[in-house]
């Protein structure tokens, strides 16, 4: 049954209250309706539509060939699913940075169009106007600061971001700037543990690691990464609860020894 237009169980005050009696959020990626289904019934705090759908998805080797029509879609399946999870959707490259007309016609499309939540983008300081406009919309906002994706052209690795005090000193007031600024919440993604910790207890908005250590308000992971369907991205921080990819290859391949073979379908399974 469609959930589209009700109103969900969690949402941003929630998490802010999650976070001052200290229970952790936690969150995970969808990009389509039976997944955020199984998702949501299993009772996670939040859903990202992430722009790794661009990876998981459709291919690519990184998150900036996603287009804005192609998250809508995402996130609009992943809408009709969902009762009770807030629903993020990321904001995709091009559609935010440096010009903020353009991120709030961008966020205006996405919540129309798929009725989503909220959305995220990444960077602190150099794109606070379009922060701050989407925001002006009564649109609630996501940070995402440490590691961003749709920078790696500019880093040209994807390695540990803020272990030099220069870059960790930047991301803390990025990370204050983006709070006064209006955002519910914020990601960080593959900073040192220390730093994820301290940032976490400077902010009174809740702060959700991925590869940000313990010490943060919630970790959220890629579904296909956590469940093992994908093999070929092993960070550290990464905890593969299940290998799904040699259970599907073995079902895939008994299906087609079973069809080969004649024994599918059988008796019972004909009309």
């Amino acid at each position: 049954m469609s959930t589209e237009g009700k109103n969900r169980v969690i949402t941003t005050h929630v998490l802010y209250e999650m976070k001052l009696r200290g229970e952790k959020i936690a969150m995970l990626t969808a990009y389509d309706y039976s997944m955020a289904r199984i998702l949501d019934a299993a009772g996670i705090d939040v859903i990202l539509v992430g722009d790794s759908a661009s990876n998981v998805m459709a291919g690519h080797v990184s998150t900036l060939p996603i287009t804005l029509n192609q998250m809508i879609y995402h996130a609009t399946s992943v809408v009709k699913a969902v009762s009770k999870a807030l629903v993020v959707v990321d904001l995709p490259f091009g559609t935010y940075q440096g010009n903020s007309k353009l991120a709030l016609n961008s966020a205006i499309r996405i919540m129309k169009e798929s009725g989503a939540d909220a959305v995220k983008l990444e960077g602190g300081e150099e794109v606070i106007e379009s922060v701050q406009r989407i925001l002006s919309a009564g649109i609630p906002v996501m940070g995402h600061l440490g590691l961003m994706p749709q920078s790696i052209h500019k880093y040209g690795t994807y390695v540990v971001r803020a272990k030099d005090e220069v870059e960790a000193q930047k991301l803390t007031n990025d990370a204050h700037l983006l709070e006064k600024a209006g955002c519910f919440s914020l990601v960080l993604e593959k900073i040192p543990a220390s730093l994820g910790a301290r940032v976490a207890s400077e902010l009174k908005i809740p702060v959700i690691g991925i590869g940000a250590g313990g010490g943060v308000d919630g970790q959220v992971l890629v579904s296909h990464d956590m469940l093992g369907i994908t093999q070929e991205f092993s960070p550290r921080f990464l905890r593969r609860y299940h290998n799904l990819y040699a259970e599907m290859m073995g079902s895939f391949q008994a299906y087609i020894n079973d069809v080969k073979s004649k024994d599918f379908p059988n008796e019972r399974e004909q009309y």
